[in-house]
């Protein structure tokens, strides 16, 4: 049996561990163009601000893939040849493959303006991108950022820590609103103003403007003008689908999988931020960009291949990230689109703040603490928690198993309750009755 897998990043890795676990002796081949094979991702913010040198971007040893025992082959596949269950190279040789698993992940949308090919103009998709960016990043010089989610805000800090004067544009009235509340928005602003970062809100590029084919400035849609000399931006993800796409697999925004991982093809799976995944709760087919879910798929991708019928389900969201040098958790549904029942609330920095045993601790003591969580019928729906981590893990806990909150529900919404206190002392008596 030869399994062949199409990508090099968290997916592709964890399916050929879980291939492995199960099939000692069949013949693994990873295909990828990406240069340095596989490395964290997530750690490309650090390696910018200069927290991570770029080999600590490398979590595995050249013996942990030796006991893999597969082979990696540095290849672009240009066709997936399914009648012949084959693929042709970008050097038009064709492996063939019993077992294929897409797992191409996702390229950074493409700047539209004009201007966008402008030397100077830059994207952060992987690690050649970060160090390209360093290359740009001079000291005293200005830098612009566009973009509203993690990635950009990772950028704007990584070339403050450049020591870049930086303008970060934002298209609405304040960071991220699709995900935080008004207050945790201005806590981030805040934060990165305090940094030396100026903010441009409602602003958008309407055009950026070259000198002798380098960025030199940058027109906004109201007109203003502001001088640069990079311009970074992060303006969302495309599925990389076009192979699946060219060779018949269903496709909409990625690639269309059942629960199993299992494409309309049933030789043929795909994981990772490429597959729009059915989930049976939902009865939806779902895309998920986050590294930890990419893990998971992989991993249910390898055990479906290799014959062991392992479902995906998907996990209930859970995102430990920084925003703006303080540790945020997202756990659940906390943005926009929720039921008009829900209640919301929050508490700020006036919280008693506990020590728990198996919590995330990552800022203890930290000039700002708070915790929102949403309140349904009888069970949390989300929750976004800021500085010390200790309720991480047990609303994560409460959240994904869908515990029936009614003995603490009636002490959250009392006026000026400390939320912190209910959820420990609540969290507290689960375990003890245990």
């Amino acid at each position: 049996m030869r399994y062949v897998i199409i990508g090099t990043g968290a997916a592709g890795i964890a399916a050929v561990e879980a291939i492995r676990s199960v099939e000692r002796g069949a013949e693994i081949i990873m295909l990828g163009d990406d240069p340095h094979g596989f490395y964290s991702r997530p750690g490309l913010a650090y390696f910018l601000t200069g927290e991570l040198s770029d080999k600590t971007l490398f979590p595995k040893t050249r013996e942990d893939y030796k006991r893999l025992g597969f082979i990696y082959r540095k290849a672009r596949v240009t066709r997936i040849l399914r009648d012949e269950t084959s693929l042709q190279l970008d050097d038009n040789s064709l492996l063939t493959y019993d077992r294929l698993l897409i797992a191409t992940g996702a390229a950074a949308s493409p700047l539209t303006v004009p201007g966008a090919n402008l030397q100077g103009v830059v994207k952060l998709d992987h690690l050649n991108d970060a160090r390209h960016i360093l290359k740009l990043a001079k000291r005293g010089r200005t830098a612009i950022v566009v973009g509203g989610g993690i990635t950009a805000l990772e950028l704007a800090e990584g070339l403050r820590a450049r020591g870049m004067h930086v303008h970060y544009l934002l298209r609405g009235d304040r960071y991220w609103s699709s995900v935080l509340d008004e207050h945790e928005s201005r806590i981030i602003e805040a934060r990165l103003q305090e940094e030396g970062i100026t903010l441009h809100f409602h602003s958008e590029l309407r055009e950026i403007i070259g000198k002798s084919g380098q960025v030199n400035s940058v027109r906004l849609k109201n007109g203003q003008t502001l001088k640069c000399s990079l311009l970074a931006y992060a303006i969302g993800i495309q599925p990389r689908v076009e192979l699946a796409r060219d060779a018949g697999l269903a496709t909409e925004r990625g690639i269309l999988v059942n629960e199993f991982m299992q494409t309309n093809d049933p030789g043929i799976y795909a994981a990772g931020d490429v597959a729009q995944v059915y989930d049976p709760i939902s009865g939806h087919s779902i895309l998920d960009s986050l590294w930890g879910v990419a893990r998971e798929q992989g991993d249910a991708a390898g055990l479906n291949m290799a014959g062991q019928a392992q479902p995906y389900i998907k996990s209930m969201p859970f995102n430990i990230t920084r925003l703006a040098g303080l540790t945020t958790t997202i756990i659940g549904a906390v943005g926009h689109g929720r039921d008009d029942d829900l209640i919301g609330i929050a508490r700020g920095d006036s919280e008693t703040w506990r020590e728990l045993p198996n919590a995330i601790v990552a800022q203890s003591g930290f000039d700002i603490n708070r915790v929102r969580i949403l309140v349904g019928e009888n069970k949390l729906i989300g929750a976004v928690v800021m500085g010390d981590q200790t309720l991480s893990m047990p609303l994560q806990r409460i959240i994904a198993n869908q515990m029936d909150i009614s003995p603490m529900r009636e002490a959250l919404l009392t006026r000026d309750a400390k939320i912190a206190d209910v959820v420990v002392d609540f969290w507290s008596n689960l375990k003890s009755e245990k």
